[in-house]
């Protein structure tokens, strides 16, 4: 795994710095590593959220990783689809199997790059390893764990791993894999490890006949490839530890001839709608990734899967979602407030700093467990979101006593620490970039900040009325009130604009100022604020004194 996709294995992995298990590598993908139309859709990207689970300790026997391997930290994505495939598009569409993959392929990459999803080191396709695969299979025959059948099927045979076959998921099921009406196989538990050609479908040559590969002998046969006769992470669909792994640890352990094939298996729960059916292309139901970017952020949809367990079910609903997009506008709300107390753009006093440094650290405490115990990332973004709301508190405080010293440097290390731990997950809390371009949103942000500093100028200078008292002090507030007025029709310009302005308040009489504590008040933008598109509004803190 690339040193920088470090922590985020794929759509949502936390910090990869907790845990043995993040010492080799990984193969992510979507369990079957299937692309195509649906299969990219949500439910898809969500398999991709894989974390540390452990499953299966190491033997003693068998030592980690050579040094050679343990520097390469692969992350590998294996394409499958077309093998499997028994739809007759091609044919009807007039191109070959191979073109329409690569068509889904490319798709899917963009619907994962969309999500802000990192490319894995390698992509490696069943269709460019046909060879070796072969090879694989002849190697599980010699070892006596395989059998050819007269119609050209080559079948793993069960009975030869006694009672070692079903660990992974504790108890093996009943039978699965070809029907029973006219099986050629010995046991009906046996799975096919190469399959006869048959009618429209993709075939190669073989030492058996022509044929494709099962689905299984694919995966083990590119994991030995890249990772060799031992594994560290492997991860999938939860609906995949059986048979699929179950099969794969099976078929590798008879060919390495190893006691124990992957030390630990990472399955992601599956995405449901309204907590009803797991959302599918079979059943209908399910959303594409570029249909939801239309209403959403993928910094949305990122944290909406944080707030979930890697292992369980999650309900998808608009309810969810809303909650995340309001979550993600708190916290980017909280480092905007943070930064103009810091620059002294926002009134304020002392703070209790002592109070907000052991926060800081009991949270980098509480995050740093959270993760450690298989991921739980739900525990990990509560802790840092109570952090916010701790800091929320004492900005607000502050704000009533403007007077006295400020604590700038606490601030500063709260926002740095929690725009590192949602940089971390992949999740943006502002849409800005930080290289200057014409029109680009950085100089765009830079222009906004002029303007509105320009218009606090005019304003302080509206309002003051220096060493005047009495009618001279009216009249002089009286003349200058059609500055007044253009600061205030600016003001709802740029809210207009999605650019909000939070202001400090201190009310001012004809003999002076009534009430010297300053009430915040925060302007809100268009509706567009608080629904499920990207938010791209500026909210700038500056103290003001108004009319």
């Amino acid at each position: 795994m690339p040193a920088d996709a470090r922590g985020r294995l794929a759509l949502l992995a936390p910090p990869g710095r907790t845990g043995p298990g993040a010492e080799a590598g990984a193969r992510a993908g979507n369990g079957e590593g299937g692309v195509g139309g649906p299969r990219a859709g949500l439910a898809a990207a969500r398999g991709l959220r894989h974390r540390r689970q452990g499953v299966q300790q190491p033997h003693p026997e068998e030592g980690p990783l050579d040094r050679e391997q343990r520097g390469r930290r692969l992350l590998v994505f294996l394409w499958t689809n077309c093998l499997r495939s028994r739809t007759p598009w091609p044919r009807l569409m007039n191109v070959s199997p191979a073109s329409l993959a690569n068509l889904y392929e490319e798709d899917f990459k963009q619907d994962m790059a969309a999500l802000k999803v990192l490319p894995p080191t390698v992509y490696l396709r069943v269709t460019d390893n046909i060879p070796q695969i072969i090879a694989f299979i002849e190697g599980v025959i010699a070892r006596g764990h395989a059998y050819c059948t007269a119609k050209g099927n080559v079948y793993f045979d069960l009975q030869s791993r006694g009672d070692k076959y079903g660990r992974l998921v504790g108890v093996a099921p009943g039978p699965v894999g070809e029907p029973a009406v006219d099986s050629d196989k010995r046991h009906p538990s046996d799975f096919a490890l190469w399959k006869a050609v048959k009618p429209q479908e993709p075939a190669w040559a073989s030492p058996w006949g022509n044929g494709r590969p099962g689905w299984h002998i694919e995966c083990s046969t590119i994991c030995s490839l890249v990772f060799g006769s031992h594994l560290d992470i492997h991860s999938g669909g939860i609906d995949l530890a059986f048979p699929h792994h179950e099969n794969e640890i099976a078929q590798c352990e008879a060919f390495h001839q190893c006691r124990q094939w992957g030390n630990y298996f990472l399955h992601a729960g599956h995405l449901h709608v309204k907590g009803k059916e797991k959302m599918s292309k079979s059943l209908k139901n399910y959303i594409t990734i570029k249909d939801f970017l239309r209403a959403a952020s993928p910094d949305v949809f990122r944290l909406f899967c944080l707030r979930s367990g890697y292992r369980s079910a999650v309900d998808y609903g608009d309810g969810a979602l809303l909650e995340a997009q309001r979550l993600l506008h708190a916290v980017a709300a909280f480092a905007e407030d943070a930064r103009a107390y810091m620059r002294g753009q926002l009134a304020g006093g002392p703070v209790q700093e002592d109070a907000l440094w052991e926060s800081l650290g009991r949270t980098k405490g509480a995050v740093q467990e959270a993760l450690a115990d298989d991921f739980n990332t739900p525990g990990a973004v509560d802790a840092v979101m109570g952090l916010v709301h701790h800091g929320n508190r004492q900005l607000k405080a502050a704000s009533e006593e403007p007077g006295g010293p400020r604590s700038p440097a606490v601030f500063g290390a709260i926002v740095s620490y929690v725009e590192q731990f949602f940089e971390t997950v992949g999740v943006s809390l502002v849409d800005r970039q930080c290289a200057a371009g014409a029109g680009g949103p950085a100089v765009l942000h830079s222009v906004v900040e002029e303007l509105v500093r320009f218009r606090l100028k005019v304003r302080q200078f509206a309002l003051a009325t220096g060493e005047a008292s009495g009618e001279a002090q009216r009249q002089q507030l009286l003349e200058r009130r059609p500055l007044l007025e253009a600061c205030d029709a600016l003001r709802r310009d740029l809210a207009a604009h999605g650019v909000s302005i939070k202001e400090q308040h201190v009310h001012v009489g004809a003999t002076g100022p009534e009430d010297r504590r300053p009430q915040t008040r925060e302007l809100r933008t268009r509706e567009a604020q608080s629904a499920l598109s990207p938010d791209k509004s500026f909210i700038l803190k500056f103290p003001v004194v108004a009319v």
